[in-house]
């Protein structure tokens, strides 16, 4: 996937799975962006109940099944990249939903993209969804 206008025209819900609290950190800082720019944005961090104002889930799986995903963003190690897509994979088992799969800058890992490809989801890998959005939508 490289064409992504159609999907920043077409997306309305954006899962920021390893949302931080923290403003001076990336995930909070995109997350914000996302909202702002008119996306609902779910943030997914297991230590709080609420982040940027909204309702903050454990995990994907925890997301109420009437919310369409249509982007899960993870923030997360490499090393847990193949696990947030087996959460995306058993919340699909309930919903049928078919969200992007984007992975930041830096936090890709095979495991994880053959996960989602094998899946039949679309899979972005080490892209940052701020600087792609903005490049393209912001013009």
């Amino acid at each position: 996937m490289h064409d992504f206008k159609p999907l920043f025209e077409t997306a309305r819900t954006i899962a920021v799975v390893g949302c931080s609290p923290r403003p001076t950190r990336t995930s909070h800082r995109i997350a914000r962006y996302l909202q702002q720019v008119g996306y609902t944005v779910i943030p997914v961090n297991p230590y709080h109940d609420t982040l940027l104002g909204v309702p903050c889930y454990p995990d994907v799986q925890h997301i109420p099944a009437d919310v369409r995903l249509d982007i899960v963003n993870i923030f997360r190690r490499p090393s847990h990249t193949a696990a947030m897509v087996r959460d995306v994979l058993a919340r699909l088992r309930t919903t049928g939903e078919h969200p992007v799969i984007w992975t930041q800058l830096g936090v890709s890992s095979p495991e994880a993209e053959r996960l989602a490809t094998d899946a039949g989801l679309p899979y972005v890998r080490n892209r940052c969804i701020l600087v792609e959005h903005s490049r393209l939508m912001d013009r």
